[in-house]
């Protein structure tokens, strides 16, 4: 993945959450404190969680904006947020969020990379049970 992308303070090991509307505001939080993003991001991640859902399989929410919300993106960046104690997203189990902030059509190759650590089920759980920074970042930088 590109370098840059992932500030280490993005990366939220030890965050709880009562439903994913909250824990996606946490994810969209966590791109406004490192500059990636404008405040009206977040709420865009909340209209496309409306539309569809983001969660992908295996514990993992991928929560971003609309299309329309591209031009609250100061930079392309992610977060990685764990919830250890699980989210309900709508039925299914979160404990991992990978928000995305990406301009242009910066997203698509984000996701096809952030596809392909998450479907190898070593790198997924080193993931998921994460509960050092340093770890995070050695999976994705």
């Amino acid at each position: 993945m590109r370098d840059g992308l992932l500030d280490p303070r993005a990366v939220l090991l030890h965050e709880s959450a009562p439903d994913r509307t909250a824990a996606i505001r946490r994810c969209g939080r966590a791109l406004v404190e490192v500059g990636a993003v404008d405040e009206s991001y977040v709420e865009a991640m909340l209209e496309r969680e409306r539309s569809i859902s983001t969660y992908v399989g295996e514990g993992v929410a991928i929560p971003h904006g609309t299309n329309a919300s591209k031009e609250a993106v100061k930079r392309d960046a992610i977060c990685v947020v764990r919830f250890p104690g699980g989210v309900d997203w709508d039925g299914e189990q979160v404990t991992l969020c990978v928000g995305i902030a990406a301009k242009d059509d910066g997203h698509v190759p984000l996701l096809a990379a952030l596809a392909e650590i998450l479907l190898d089920p070593g790198r997924a759980r080193t993931l998921r049970e994460a509960t050092e920074v340093s770890q995070v970042m050695k999976e994705l930088t």
